[in-house]
């Protein structure tokens, strides 16, 4: 007797092809105008309560990927569809009601939080701007909010600076819960926090979304971080993804060059095992002209000729699991 098939998740966000161009200095005194390609073809989804994690080096476009689908910066091109309807073209006033199903936790717990309101406003803040509630009911939710975040209801009005940064970053998961949204973007939300208090806010994030059903776009440097929390995993590379895959498939066979490069290069906490290494030298190359071909072959070990004329695209390489090399 056939097992009944288990039924698919919601699909919630669909992103296909998306661009993000800036303008850069023009190239001589008449000379056209540079740009600089912060994202270059980007496509990925996210289903319902899960968290897919963003890697890859500074300056490789991460953070800019998460500012574009929250329509924080503009999209150049590509199609970004939240629950089955496209919101990259969408006007200010349109997307305003879908702003509250989209929420973000950014990096620095200081910098994105008002130094002059005391704390209950700043949690209380979205719920004003999406319901017209009494006083008191939205004091009570934003008492709730901070219970839920592992915060005290003596501290609802104190101000951000006394706050520990942990503390803060707590606070800003509460405003970022407080209009009841579907997917956050974290962006590096634990990067600028102590080792002990990242363990804290991590597991803070998962306890939520197991309660909530909450899905999260994780973007993070620290891979040993990524592998906790995500269900899979997108390795990016000069606005490119070069690979996605479920996280057990990733770490544990990874199909690109430069995703082994990475993981090569997290710690082993056992001194006594060996392995291979795989060394990746040079620097990240200008987002403004990128190299041709792949754009990873610079550095690469493996790059042949044709790496240095085509641009590889992102395929199936076993089930689930997807890759940019010519080689794989």
């Amino acid at each position: 007797m056939k097992a009944p098939d288990t039924p698919r998740a919601e699909t919630l966000l669909e992103v296909a092809g998306l661009r993000k161009h800036y303008p850069a200095r023009a190239r001589g005194m008449f000379g056209t105008r540079e740009q600089v390609r912060a994202v270059e073809d980007v496509s990925f989804s996210i289903d319902a309560g899960e968290t897919l994690g963003l890697v890859g080096e500074s300056g490789c476009g991460k953070s800019t990927v998460g500012k574009a689908l929250l329509r924080l910066v503009e999209p150049t091109a590509g199609h970004i569809r939240w629950r089955g309807r496209r919101i990259d073209a969408l006007r200010r006033s349109e997307m305003r009601p879908l702003r509250r199903e989209l929420q973000a936790v950014f990096q620095d717990p200081y910098a994105s939080l008002n130094p002059r309101m005391r704390a209950a406003d700043i949690v209380a803040e979205p719920i004003r701007n999406f319901e017209r509630l009494p006083r008191a009911q939205v004091l009570e939710r934003v008492r709730l909010l901070f219970q839920r975040v592992g915060l005290r209801a003596d501290q609802m009005n104190k101000y951000p600076y006394e706050f520990s940064g942990g503390q803060r970053q707590r606070l800003g998961i509460a405003r970022a819960l407080a209009p009841a949204p579907r997917l956050i973007v974290c962006d590096e939300p634990v990067s600028a926090l102590d080792v002990s208090i990242q363990a804290q806010v991590v597991n803070l994030l998962t306890d939520l979304q197991g309660e909530m059903g909450l899905s999260y776009l994780f973007i993070a440097h620290d891979l040993a971080v990524v592998r906790h929390i995500s269900r899979r995993v997108a390795v990016m590379y000069l606005g490119r993804i070069v690979e996605l895959a479920d996280k057990a498939s990733l770490f544990g066979s990874p199909r690109h060059p430069y995703t082994e490069g990475l993981l090569s290069a997290v710690p082993v906490p056992d001194p006594s095992r060996r392995r291979q290494r795989m060394i990746l030298t040079g620097e990240l190359p200008s987002p403004i002209r990128p190299p041709s071909g792949c754009s990873f072959h610079p550095r690469c070990p493996l790059a042949v000729e044709r790496c240095t004329r085509e641009v590889p695209v992102l395929r199936e390489t076993t089930a689930g699991h997807f890759a940019a090399c010519h080689l794989r």
